[in-house]
């Protein structure tokens, strides 16, 4: 039932490292190279599972936010990551911002544009 995957060299690496490796379904949906005046993109991670409807409307949300903002955003699916089973199986949907839990079940979109600096 669980899976690893390899991990990204694409700096999705930092995200990856703080949750001690790299697994899921999905990178870089959306997103600009950079932020602000050059700075590096925030990436966003959405840590969820198929057939979670809670999960579809946070992806909506982190899509959209992210597309206004310039993140990048990933989606890892707890179905296939042991780890993040243990981690988070009562809080799906979770969306970190640069490995850092920043909500779970429902997002804020107007509360993810603060965090991400717009």
């Amino acid at each position: 039932m669980f899976g690893r995957t390899k991990k990204k060299t694409d700096g999705s690496a930092k995200t990856a490292d703080a949750l001690g490796k790299a697994t899921g379904v999905s990178a870089g949906k959306a997103g600009v190279p950079a932020g602000k005046a050059g700075a590096p993109a925030r990436t966003v991670t959405l840590i969820g599972k198929p057939g979670c409807h809670l999960c579809d409307d946070a992806r909506a949300v982190v899509e959209a936010v992210c597309a206004q903002t310039g993140a990048r955003w990933e989606e890892k699916d707890i179905s296939v990551d042991e780890e993040l089973y243990r981690a988070y199986w009562e809080q799906i949907p979770v969306v970190l911002v640069d490995g850092e839990q920043h909500t779970f079940w429902r997002v804020d979109p107007e509360r993810l544009r603060r965090e991400l600096g717009t």
